[in-house]
């Protein structure tokens, strides 16, 4: 009996260099548009997060200068996309308990029973930090249905 050996077909390593090229190719277009797709994703921020946290800190220092009073916030969504976030929630005076408005440009309002309880802000990151680009506390109505298109921000990060 004779040693078998196998024969290597003519071709045979072009056409796995081929097929091993076509991959790479395929690996090099779908990784960018993966990632791309990924960026693009819009992203509920988890209560805790550092981003979280920023996101509120940022709000916090325009907010407490606006109304003269500490506040803090029940924050109902936070949703990031690229370096935009849109923060929806309630402000709150440091207990917890609901902010006082008194003494601030909003009692007006209230007594008129123009005012809902709530905050909205669009953010954007710029060179590590979140800064309030806009925001409206007590709207009656949706403010930032145009702010996606107004300040060029994902639309996603507004659903």
């Amino acid at each position: 009996m004779g040693v078998s050996r196998s024969v290597p077909r003519a071709g045979s390593g072009i056409g796995r260099l081929g097929s091993l090229t076509s991959a790479l190719i395929v690996c090099l277009l779908v990784t960018p548009a993966a990632h791309f797709a990924a960026a693009q994703q819009k992203v509920n921020v988890d209560p805790g997060s550092p981003e979280r946290k920023q996101n509120a800190d940022a709000l916090r220092a325009v907010v407490e200068k606006e109304l003269n009073k500490p506040v803090v916030f029940r924050i109902d969504a936070l949703n990031v996309q690229d370096d935009w976030a849109f923060l929806r929630g309630v402000p709150l005076q440091k207990s917890g308990r609901r902010m006082d408005y008194r003494g601030t440009r909003y009692q007006a309002r209230i007594d008129a029973g123009t005012f809902d309880d709530w905050i909205c802000a669009l953010l954007r990151k710029e060179r590590g930090q979140w800064h309030v680009i806009t925001h409206e506390i007590g709207a009656t109505d949706v403010p930032f249905v145009d702010w996606s298109e107004r300040y060029q921000a994902p639309q996603g990060i507004f659903k």
